[in-house]
């Protein structure tokens, strides 16, 4: 026989078996990888908040992993190509899944004096890294196997990439859609370890039982080690499809303060009992600005775009009960963590609507609003289709003649994101208005801005007498005067942001990548 001939003779197939089915093996592992992918987003966002960083480092870095497996499968492959081989991969590639677990609760793995941009590659690569290479293995090794006829080859290795591409298209529908809301990260993670567990031990039985008994023991030793250690245990008080909602409770002053986390955002501090009680400048900012329209009209109404731990929206029902106080919040989640621990009662008079704000806005007025305040920004997330000139319009149309729109957003030193959205604020509105929440924001590494809209001009001493129960006029003391502005709008190109072009992410990368503010 020739050198040729040799080369030719196709691998021993596996054995035939009604358990051996290959598309749907490797529609399982090609599923389990976009599973975790889609989780890794929800797991690392309590660390390092959730942005266009975060998801860069995670499909980066899960494509990076398959690309590594499916080199390694294709190498072990012609040299250890066995039922019993791949059993082994997917015990392993279990015990890796169930390892995810373990590294999110390691605060050690990363440094705080890190670059931020760092942080998120490392913490990304330690919990998701080797679990998908592992995974990216088995489709190779699955091919070797499944080829018993060289003329039908390619027609084999064809249904397994088409077997693999439809799991992953089933993966990452069903758990952006069904799995996280219903179950939580944990839960998926873990059911994953045990499918990819099962799997293995299927296989492993199909060769030596006393393989498959091992096999049992190891993960059944791995679960117990990870229960014992709270590995098991969510971080969340409770996780829904847009974030890990987290309750942290301090004693300050002999007062209770709840903190509302959102991934890795403090997003409000409430008072439980003292719904006057406000920590954000921007809040208290809100206040003035409800305050000075209430001498105007003591008979308001207000809506507010994000929800948050409804700090806003319970201080005005406390302080302006007669005022009609509506809220879009788009996750419905949020609002019933507030109902439950944050001090919203049941019988409130705020009415809710969960939502995104561009839908809400979408309609026709049903209510024309004297104040609309905008709190669904921060620094991590910015959802961009609510900074365009598109949905200022919109807001305008939902505002009686003389309301205010004013929105709190978060910029750098380098000031883009606050001067595009001024300037594509005034396309909307007659007259704008910019309060700096630091007036040395250039030095700062990040500050908050409140930006105002409005066809009714105001003086900044008409705020002098106004203020949140606190006697610091902040609007007063904060608004930019026209010089400020105008240097501001000078410093560079400025932006229009649309729906066709809303740069948002690009404009708040210093936020991420200056090591530290300018001098």
């Amino acid at each position: 026989m020739s050198n040729d001939a040799a080369i030719a003779k196709p691998a021993k197939p596996a054995r035939r078996s009604w358990l051996w089915q290959p598309n749907l093996i490797v529609f399982v592992s090609s599923a389990c990888i976009m599973i975790l992918e889609l989780v890794a987003g929800r797991l690392i966002a309590p660390h390092v908040g959730s942005s266009l960083y975060t998801w860069t480092s995670v499909i980066g870095v899960v494509l990076a992993g398959i690309s590594l497996g499916n080199y390694l499968g294709g190498r072990l492959a012609d040299r250890w190509a066995s039922l019993r081989f791949l059993g082994m991969i997917y015990l392993l590639a279990a015990l890796a899944s169930l390892m995810v677990l373990y590294f999110d609760r390691m605060d050690q793995l990363i440094v705080n004096d890190w670059h931020i941009v760092v942080k998120i590659l490392v913490l990304t690569s330690a919990m998701f890294f080797v679990p998908c290479t592992i995974l990216g293995t088995i489709s190779p090794i699955v091919a070797k196997l499944s080829v018993s006829d060289l003329a039908r080859t390619g027609r084999t290795v064809g249904e397994i990439y088409a077997a693999g591409a439809l799991g992953s298209i089933v993966g990452t529908f069903l758990t952006g859609f069904v799995l996280i809301s219903a179950f939580g990260s944990y839960t998926i993670v873990m059911s994953v370890a045990l499918v990819l567990a099962a799997i293995g031990v299927i296989f492993l039985l199909l060769g030596k039982w006393q393989s498959a008994i091992l096999a049992v023991l190891v993960v059944a030793g791995g679960w117990m080690l990870a229960s014992n250690q709270g590995w098991l245990k969510s971080v969340c008080v409770r996780e829904t499809n847009y974030y890990c909602i987290k309750i942290i409770d301090q004693d300050t002053e002999g007062k209770q303060i709840r903190q509302l986390v959102l991934d890795h955002l403090v997003h409000s501090f409430v008072e439980l009992g003292n719904p006057r009680n406000m920590v954000y400048g921007y809040e208290k900012i809100y206040a003035e600005l409800a305050q000075f329209r209430s001498m105007q009209k003591p008979k308001q109404s207000i809506l507010m775009i994000g929800g948050g731990g409804y700090t806003f929206p319970r201080y005005m029902e406390a302080v302006y009960p007669e005022t009609t106080v509506h809220v879009v919040e788009i996750d419905p989640g949020v609002t019933q963590i507030a109902h439950d621990m944050l001090g919203l009662g049941t019988d409130t008079k705020i009415v809710t609507f969960n939502e995104d704000a561009r839908m809400f806005m979408a309609r026709q007025p049903t209510t024309k609003y004297d104040l609309i305040l905008g709190d669904a920004f921060n620094h991590y997330s910015v959802p961009y289709h609510l900074t365009t000139k598109e949905f200022n319009d919109r807001v305008h149309t939902w505002l009686v003649d003389d309301g205010i729109y004013a929105v709190n957003i978060i910029d750098g030193p380098r000031g883009e994101f606050v001067r595009s959205y001024y300037n594509t604020l005034r396309e909307s509105f007659k007259y704008t208005y910019i309060a700096e929440g630091n007036s040395d924001w250039r030095h700062a590494a990040r500050s908050f801005f409140i930006l105002i809209g409005t066809d009714k001009p105001f003086e900044p001493f008409a705020f002098a007498n106004f203020d949140a129960g606190d006697s610091d006029a902040l609007l007063a003391r904060t608004l930019a005067g026209d010089a400020e502005i105008n240097k501001m709008l000078t410093e560079a190109p400025l932006v229009l942001l649309t729906d066709q072009y809303a740069p948002v992410d690009q404009m708040l990368a210093s936020i991420f990548t200056d090591e530290e503010p300018p001098k």
